[in-house]
């Protein structure tokens, strides 16, 4: 492939939000070229089978947060079919102490937990009744103390947003982080009685598929890249491309690249960016240093994820989705997830698949331990806490993300004005992916096809 390549419409990067937008762009008739700097479509998700076990290489599972990720698995359900957790997964291990905890999921069992303080159980009574927050850039962990206590963001919310975001709740703005909580708590007035008045009005039939389900793919996740890249087309994916940057001439972008040691245009109306914040200025030359420097600003928690596979499983109970660990803790590790307690075929007959996640935001310098020390440092944490200690995994997979999971804190207004700016005064350029709206797999299905629908539409 060599000269200038005329198309509707130039995506740069395929992953999951650009193999999405392809999907429904290339289903309306548009001509799509992606453009991909690795070797292989698909971004981070990745799925290895070995000896028997299905490992993840990248994100585990998402949520059905949207109607739009069972609608996807709708349109590709002759190539791949969505995995539903089984109800195992509703249940989550909290570490406190010296054991294992299960996060209430009822006003009973909240009453009864060891996790909060007695007083914290009783402030909870006055949520309902609390003032709303007029601070728009209230940090996660002054809203959760605010409304329910220390002991609720020590126990409850601390070690769900290590779980979420590898993050610190203290430097997570709520309304960018956790839109949902601070819509509920600016809209109703407090977390509990919002939670009950929304459960109670009218669902439209299309909002009742977002079922808030853990799912994955039949098989593992690479099976949903698989069917993304049938759909669009091998031919529409062009890989290994470097040194890649667009230049707007008019109402017509040009994008420029080495495919390997071959140069390549592309000529298009329309050119949809899925890359990182760091990337940006290299990408858009034109569009000017201080929204450049405005979007650069988004920091990445680095994370280490250590798939560990077991033949035969001689630790503790593991039928739950996973545990997480709180901060206060001081423990060296993010959390375990228990894939194989939860989907079908992950572990052989009797085994077991553990994912243990390390560094994040707060402990990023254990991103670049050696793996040896890696290994060492999750054998002692895990062989302590499930109770194997001194059982070696049969399998064991050691992955890195320099560029995990951005964190959504205080230079997200800036961040999302810069975007909206350079959209603004350079129409036909969509900057998209995890630098605005939402972090999980189910945000970038749904951003994909958002963006298709609004090119499609025009």
């Amino acid at each position: 492939m060599e000269g200038n390549i005329n198309t509707n419409v130039v995506i740069i990067g395929a992953g999951l939000t650009g193999l999405v937008a392809a999907h429904y762009l290339l289903k309306s008739g548009f001509s799509v070229k992606i453009v991909e700097r690795n070797n292989r479509p698909g971004g981070v998700i990745q799925t290895i089978k070995e000896q028997g076990f299905t490992i993840e290489a990248g994100p585990n599972t998402g949520v059905v947060s949207h109607p739009e990720i069972v609608e996807l698995f709708e349109d590709l359900k002759d190539d791949c079919t969505i995995d539903i957790a089984n109800p195992e997964a509703k249940k989550r291990l909290i570490w406190k102490g010296e054991a294992w905890h299960a996060l209430p999921s009822g006003l009973l069992p909240a009453v009864k937990t060891p996790l909060f303080s007695l007083g914290d159980k009783f402030r909870i009574l006055g949520e309902p009744f609390r003032k709303r927050g007029t601070n728009p850039d209230e940090s996660i962990a002054d809203l959760v103390v605010r409304r329910m206590g220390r002991s609720y963001l020590n126990y409850a919310v601390d070690p769900f947003i290590s779980g979420i975001y590898a993050g610190d709740p203290t430097t997570l703005v709520t309304r960018f982080a956790l839109p949902k909580l601070y819509t509920l708590e600016q809209t109703y007035g407090s977390f509990v009685g919002g939670m009950i008045k929304k459960g109670s009005e009218p669902k439209e039939e299309r909002s009742k598929k977002a079922t808030r389900e853990v799912f994955s793919a039949k098989g593992g996740l690479q099976y949903l890249i698989d069917a993304l890249v049938k759909s669009i087309g091998n031919e529409n994916i062009l890989l290994n491309c470097k040194d890649v940057v667009v230049s707007k001439n008019d109402k017509i972008f040009s994008t420029t690249f080495l495919m390997g040691s071959i140069p390549v245009g592309l000529t298009s109306e329309k050119v949809i960016s899925t890359a990182g914040g760091s990337e940006i200025d290299a990408l858009f030359p034109f569009i000017g240093q201080e929204q450049s420097k405005a979007i650069k600003q988004l920091e990445y928690a680095k994370v280490v994820q250590v798939a560990l596979g077991y033949q035969q499983w001689k630790g503790i109970s593991i039928n739950a989705f996973g545990g997480l660990v709180p901060s206060i803790e001081k423990r060296k590790i993010l959390g375990v997830l228990f894939p194989s307690s939860f989907f079908e075929n992950r572990a052989p007959e009797g085994g077991a698949l553990l994912s243990v996640f390390l560094g994040g935001i707060k402990h990023s310098e254990f991103y670049s331990l050696k793996d040896e020390e890696i290994i060492s440092l999750v054998e002692d944490e895990i062989g302590e806490m499930l109770k194997i200690k001194g059982i070696k995994a049969d399998v064991l997979k050691i992955f890195r993300y320099q560029y995990a999971i951005p964190q959504y804190t205080k230079t997200s207004e800036q961040r999302l004005e810069a975007v909206g700016f350079v959209q603004k005064n350079y129409p036909g350029l969509i900057l998209a992916g995890n630098i605005r709206d939402g972090i999980g797999m189910g945000d970038r299905i749904k951003q994909g096809r958002a963006i298709a629908e609004e090119i499609i539409n025009k």
